[in-house]
């Protein structure tokens, strides 16, 4: 459930971020998912970058969005995100192409074990805007709690 405090934007909760069964279309020479703006994807797609070659052991994210969305897919191989609203933590694994999280704006992410040759595919609301990010935990915390 969406909060509002005042003096900030819309915040929601880890459990407002969900992990969403995409259509295939299965056939004998392989299998294709498509994704169009708002039908298979809630919003608009502005932006779309992909990590790759993340070294064992390594972490990735360490940051919040206060208005960006994003569509999340293990592309190729796995990997975990830890999603946290300040309050809540909810660690949630990707290991499959036919499966994306939505995270919404407001929510803390990090994300870890990273298998080898693992591609993340996402897909972003906005173009990049580094007045966007909130890199410091702490800071997020009092954007969260007022």
């Amino acid at each position: 459930m969406k909060i509002q405090k005042s003096n900030s934007t819309s915040m929601f909760l880890v459990d407002d971020c969900e992990v969403i069964d995409l259509e295939v279309l299965h056939q004998d020479r392989g299998s294709l998912t498509a994704l169009e703006n708002q039908s298979s994807i809630p919003f608009s797609v502005k932006r779309v970058y992909y990590l790759y070659d993340v070294p064992y052991g390594a972490d990735r994210g360490g940051h919040a969005h206060y208005k960006l969305q994003q569509y999340v897919m293990a592309a190729s191989g796995s990997f975990t995100f830890v999603l946290d609203d300040g309050k809540n933590k909810r660690e949630i694994f990707l290991n499959s192409p036919q499966k994306a999280l939505h995270i919404r704006p407001g929510i803390w992410r990090e994300m870890k074990d990273f298998s080898s040759g693992s591609i993340c595919l996402v897909l972003a609301s906005e173009l990049y805007d580094e007045s966007d990010y909130i890199r410091d935990y702490n800071n997020f915390l009092r954007s969260r709690n007022g």
